[in-house]
């Protein structure tokens, strides 16, 4: 009896907890998830310094969120190419010459640091080429999870993956803030730069990952197909558009060096950019429970609306604590739409479209906090840093519950009954044999 009475407790604790079955059943899941936790954190230390830098060399919001506006262009253009070349070629091969790609932008932000009158033009310049090679890598990389991890375990990847985001979202804007405090922008890119060698290290073991069979060749033909079919699926459209509007209302991390300012803690700049992806880790430690969730479409409705009330509060309050606690609520409520438009993403896009679905969720949450990055910078300049976050958090909740109204299918979504769904598990279980 004894036996009996202590499991329920160790069962519901596992059920909160993670499911590590993707880590142990994939060699390649674990080389990539560490590979991302090395890059991720290096990739934050410079997310951190760049706008830091900028801030220092022009004392100017506007041109802060300009850096959005430099990354856009790239981020559309590669983004949906990306997507139509990871269907076409060899996924863990453009993975290795991005991440390298990166490594070189790192390099070039450490040289510029490190000379007596650094210019502003090459900051901009990397963030352009560094939001093209992501647009490039994120459309294989997301298209190769798939790949490597069984459809019945793709949810616990998805939360295993966000927990790997967030680790180094927390570590990585809290270190940062103290290396660029006491010893200074070049070691912060330095350092971004060694993650990079490490993480193309770690990727190179992996098998290869070529086309699919009856993959379509990069073109402009094989673009709009892919968009076709996301047309026609008006649920993956709602997590792309509601998305899309949280983040560009609602973005306010252009502003964080700013706001920081005003409330007069220079020295928690660090830790403010760490509180969204803190929440999110809590959210990720956690995520047992997601599970056991099938109507996802409604848990991106309902946690993007509360990252609008989450932001709004934060701009609301003049307290520095309370800033951080609703920033850290808003980074949870993001992960959980995260995880769940993760999950509709990968059970229900064939195969062959992978890539060019993935090159479209890419510009779907990518563009949003990058126009976000301009909107709020715009804002600031003429209406203030507060007026900017607190209203930008009301238009999103606003704009996500138009846009629920709109889309029914996103509410009404369930992956127990879904035909995608249903389709995608049946090729899965024919392909079972070539999953690693």
């Amino acid at each position: 009896m004894a036996d009996d009475d202590s499991a329920p407790p160790v069962s519901r604790l596992r059920s909160v907890l993670p499911d590590l079955t993707p880590w142990r059943a994939s060699a390649d899941f674990r080389r990539l998830w560490v590979s991302g936790l090395v890059s991720n954190f290096g990739s934050f230390l410079t997310f951190v310094a760049l706008p830091v830098q900028i801030k220092e060399l022009t004392e100017s919001a506007a041109a802060v969120g300009a850096i959005g506006a430099v990354e856009l262009i790239p981020l559309i253009v590669f983004g949906l190419y990306g997507g139509a070349l990871a269907d076409a070629l060899d996924k863990r091969g453009l993975i290795i010459w991005t991440e390298a790609g990166q490594g070189v932008l790192s390099a070039v932000l450490l040289v510029n640091a490190l000379m007596p009158n650094p210019a502003v033009w090459p900051l901009y310049l990397v963030a352009a080429l560094s939001s093209a090679l992501v647009s490039v890598q994120r459309p294989a990389l997301d298209s190769l999870w798939p790949r490597i991890v069984a459809h019945e375990h793709l949810p616990a990847a998805a939360s295993l993956n966000t927990f790997r985001w967030t680790v180094g979202g927390v570590a990585g804007p809290a270190v940062a803030g103290v290396v660029v405090a006491y010893a200074g922008l070049g070691l912060a890119y330095a350092a971004d730069l060694a993650t990079f060698v490490v993480s193309v290290a770690l990727i190179i073991p992996i098998a290869s990952s070529p086309a699919a069979h009856e993959a379509a060749k990069p073109s402009l033909k094989a673009i709009a197909e892919g968009a076709r079919y996301a047309w026609s699926r008006k649920e993956l459209l709602g997590t792309y558009a509601v998305d899309l509007a949280a983040m560009f209302l609602a973005m306010p991390l252009a502003l964080l060096p700013f706001l920081a300012d005003e409330l007069d803690a220079e020295w928690a700049l660090g830790l403010m950019y760490a509180t969204v992806p803190l929440g999110a880790l809590l959210v990720s430690v956690t995520s047992g429970w997601t599970a056991r969730i099938h109507r996802h479409g409604r848990m991106v409705v309902l946690s993007a609306a509360l990252w609008g009330v989450a932001i709004a509060a934060a701009g609301i309050v003049g307290n520095l604590w309370l800033v951080l606690l609703f920033l850290t609520v808003a980074g949870g409520c993001d992960m959980v739409s995260g995880i769940f438009r993760g999950v509709m993403w990968n059970q229900t896009i064939p195969d062959e479209l992978r890539g060019r679905l993935a090159g479209i969720e890419l510009l779907s949450y990518s563009v949003g906090p990058t126009l976000g990055q301009v909107r709020s910078g715009g804002f600031a300049a003429w209406w203030g840093v507060r007026t900017s976050v607190w209203s930008g958090g009301l238009l999103c909740v606003g704009a996500v519950g138009l846009l629920a109204l709109c889309l029914p299918k996103l509410m009404t979504y369930d992956a127990r009954t879904d035909e995608h769904a249903a389709r995608v598990r049946k090729q899965r279980a024919a392909a079972a044999p070539t999953v690693a």
